[in-house]
């Protein structure tokens, strides 16, 4: 059964994201990571790197597909996550610890508030069948 911890926010794209002050840590979410399978590649963006809610950031190749990483808030990009270069695996093993991808400095502290809750998540995925 996957998890989706409370105090996280979460995008109908499948990425999380963890307020920290006036930043965000950003992934994907376990059920994603399920989806996707064995994650053998994660392209990230540099810091500095400005980043668009909803706009692509990245990408991550799985044994199964390559899909677009969408940031969930707007910002720049002040922290990667520049383990998964060498350990890939991390998002699928910790996709909300280790496997996080990007740190954001917010653009707009509100844009927070569009997104979903863990139990809103929860039942889009049970409604939408995730997509």
């Amino acid at each position: 059964m996957a998890t989706y911890p409370a105090e996280l926010k979460y995008t109908r794209e499948h990425e999380w994201a963890r307020a920290e002050g006036k930043r965000a840590r950003v992934g994907i979410t376990d059920y994603a990571q399920d989806q996707l399978g064995d994650v053998v590649f994660v392209e990230l963006p540099k810091v500095g790197t400005r980043v668009s809610q909803m706009q692509p950031f990245g990408v991550v190749e799985s044994v199964k597909a390559v899909s677009d990483l969408y940031a969930p808030l707007s910002g720049e990009v002040v922290e990667v996550n520049e383990s998964l270069a060498q350990r890939p695996e991390q998002v699928n093993q910790d996709p909300y610890g280790a496997g996080w991808m990007i740190v954001i400095a917010l653009a707009d502290e509100k844009e927070l508030g569009g997104l979903m809750s863990a139990a809103d998540y929860e039942a889009f995925i049970q409604t939408a069948g995730g997509h």
